[in-house]
């Protein structure tokens, strides 16, 4: 698959699953490991640097464990606009592809 097309993908999964709650990185990215097996961790923390940094996702510290401190990210109101618009050009291409037969 198109690596473009498939950072589209993940953003628009990434921005979904942080609507519904706030998640620790690594939870985020084991996740949708299942659904995108080929997709290197280093790919995940890279779009979610990029959505915090454009404001789409806003990073926070959890709970204390053993090891490091725990980075969760939650979405803001720029990210779910975004997530609107993804998934508003996600179902419009749907159609298209249909429609032509595919």
């Amino acid at each position: 698959m198109d690596a473009q097309i498939k950072k589209g993908m993940l953003e628009m999964c990434i921005l979904h699953l942080i609507e519904k709650e706030s998640l620790y990185g690594y939870d985020l990215i084991q996740s949708l490991h299942t659904f995108f097996p080929e997709v290197a961790e280093s790919t995940f923390y890279a779009i979610l640097r990029r959505l915090h940094r454009e404001g789409a996702a806003q990073v926070f510290e959890g709970p204390v464990s053993k090891g490091p401190v725990r980075k969760y990210y939650r979405i803001t109101g720029q990210g779910e606009e975004r997530l609107s618009q993804l998934k508003k050009d996600w179902n419009a291409l749907k159609r298209a592809i249909e429609a032509v037969g595919i």
